[in-house]
């Protein structure tokens, strides 16, 4: 029997940012999160940066696959819907599960990952004002499919997943159910996560994530105009240029690295950090990516006048099928005949058949609202610094996070914004 585990993940950005970062500052008493049910405490900093690491490393292996290519993916939803799954893991598929998605098992127990990796998605899906975050997962189960109380009860306990039935002997009418599903969740932005189903299947798990955030200093529509973007050595592409003038934002050189950093704050609990590297400097920025190079440009950020900054703006989607990348990064049992996925259905009966992930970002001005704003231009008294021009006229990096918990719920290279 194969066990079918479906990831979904949308980001819709009605900001011109993808990147996300936090601005330093922790809500809720979220350095420390507790558990109340035994007192372990559960550090959400180190939670959000092993969520870094296996987010760069995930990267690194995608871009290996698609070099020169746009890449967006959810490395949370990733990591929810693999979490989800090693709940019902045992043994050496549980500890692959959980290593591959850089948890260090003798330092933090099962238990105490559950436990944060919960209270973080609970804490990122509460309502709030201005940005939207939307994260949950589902399971839909073969009806002949007998699952084990426990496991479907923790599943919800600990990560909110619902339980649906399905007849994959129907595999049309099972398709149409959890493709109905995602659509409602994401905002009708990923209509059909899955594109065929085997009849043989067990389960379907899905995990999905919907952003939604405006800029606090939206673009102007009226200063949009046609730029040329340069796409590696072929011929510059023609892309719709965002601008905005006299923006005091965060800011960082590094001169280290080759590349210039900029942080633009959503309104919320929300911000977008971009990575710009020099011409011919974007392999030696990707292998510097870690959880401590992030830390560092969050830590280096300071307020600063730009003159000028364009941003493309882009609608871009990305499909992946994952089951070699996370082969590669050390989850390899779940999918083969060695599979433990006992705690599920009491026997050794089940293993992953696939991992689909499928991923859209929308950036824009800030939509129609912000068409008719009055632009009143105010600048410092003091004696202004050399003028600074930041032009993203060729790939570059952008990191979604939440800032309240500095979870990256979202990572993106824009290669070709057209």
């Amino acid at each position: 029997m194969a066990f079918l585990a479906a990831l979904g993940i949308l980001m819709a950005g009605i900001c011109p940012a993808v990147l996300c970062f936090p601005d330093g500052t922790l809500g809720m008493d979220t350095a420390v999160q507790e558990d109340q049910d035994n007192g372990t405490l559960v550090d959400s900093l180190t939670l959000a940066s092993i969520n870094t690491d296996f987010a760069f490393s995930l990267y690194k292996k995608l871009v290996l696959k698609n070099p020169d290519k746009n890449i967006v993916f959810s490395p949370l939803s990733i990591s929810a819907a693999l979490a989800v799954v090693s709940l019902g893991a045992k043994g050496n598929t549980m500890e692959e599960i959980l290593e591959g998605l850089k948890f260090n098992l003798t330092e933090i127990s099962e238990a105490d990952i559950h436990r944060g990796f919960g209270r973080l998605l609970q804490l990122l899906s509460q309502p709030r004002d201005q940005v939207q975050i939307n994260i949950g997962s589902a399971m839909f189960i073969e009806k002949r499919l007998q699952i084990l109380t426990e496991f479907q009860e923790k599943a919800r306990a600990l990560y909110q997943a619902e339980a649906f039935t399905a007849d994959f002997q129907q595999p049309l009418e099972a398709k149409k159910l959890i493709n109905d599903y995602v659509s409602k969740e994401t905002q009708g932005k990923i209509k059909e996560l899955i594109s065929d189903l085997e009849k043989q299947t067990s389960m379907v798990l899905v995990n999905y994530i919907y952003f939604n955030g405006k800029w606090k200093t939206p673009f102007d529509p009226r200063d949009t105009f046609k730029s040329e973007f340069y796409v590696g050595k072929r011929r510059p592409v023609k892309v719709p240029m965002m601008s905005i003038e006299d923006l005091r934002t965060p800011y960082f050189r590094d001169e280290e690295l080759s590349c210039t950093v900029v942080e633009l704050k959503y309104t919320g609990n929300a911000s977008a950090l971009f990575i710009l590297p020099d011409q011919g400097k974007m392999q030696q920025v990707e292998a510097s990516l870690q959880p401590e190079t992030l830390r560092k440009w969050k830590n280096s950020l300071k307020p600063r006048m730009i003159d000028e900054l364009h941003l493309p703006k882009f609608s871009i989607s990305t499909e992946y099928s994952l089951e070699d990348v996370l082969s590669e990064l050390g989850i390899r049992d779940l999918f083969s005949t060695q599979a433990d996925l006992s705690g599920i259905t009491g026997s050794k009966n089940l293993r992953v058949s696939q991992v689909v992930h499928k991923a859209v970002l929308d950036v824009a001005e800030t939509g129609t609202e912000a068409a008719a704003a009055t632009g009143v231009k105010v600048i410092p008294l003091s004696g202004k610094l050399d003028p600074l021009t930041v032009y993203f006229n060729r790939p570059f990096l952008m990191v979604i996070s939440d800032t309240e918990t500095e979870i990256a719920p979202f990572m993106a290279k824009i290669a070709n914004p057209k």
